[in-house]
């Protein structure tokens, strides 16, 4: 965990819990070249570099976890857009 400072909290205010506290995940350009050019983009765009990761699945559903379940799950949802590996789907 990591304490986000003052200034920054209303920037992301989903991430934030507890007292302040953020659980980090950092993204190397070295390790990770798709994610870390997706939290650039997305900087640029937002004007923070931040995404918030959480678990993907519908009311009374369980937790996805194949690429299948991931498709029925996007195409049954609000959702706008499903990134898996090199793949976008959009609606």
């Amino acid at each position: 965990m990591s304490r986000v400072r003052e200034e920054k909290r209303s920037a992301i205010p989903a991430a934030i819990f507890g007292d302040g506290l953020a659980r980090v995940h950092s993204v190397k350009r070295a390790t990770s070249p798709t994610l870390w050019k997706l939290l650039v983009k997305f900087g640029e765009a937002a004007g923070v570099p931040v995404l918030l990761n959480t678990s993907f699945n519908l009311f009374g559903e369980p937790v996805v976890s194949t690429p299948r379940e991931a498709v029925r799950g996007f195409y049954c949802s609000g959702i706008d857009c499903l990134a898996i590996g090199n793949f976008l789907i959009k609606k």
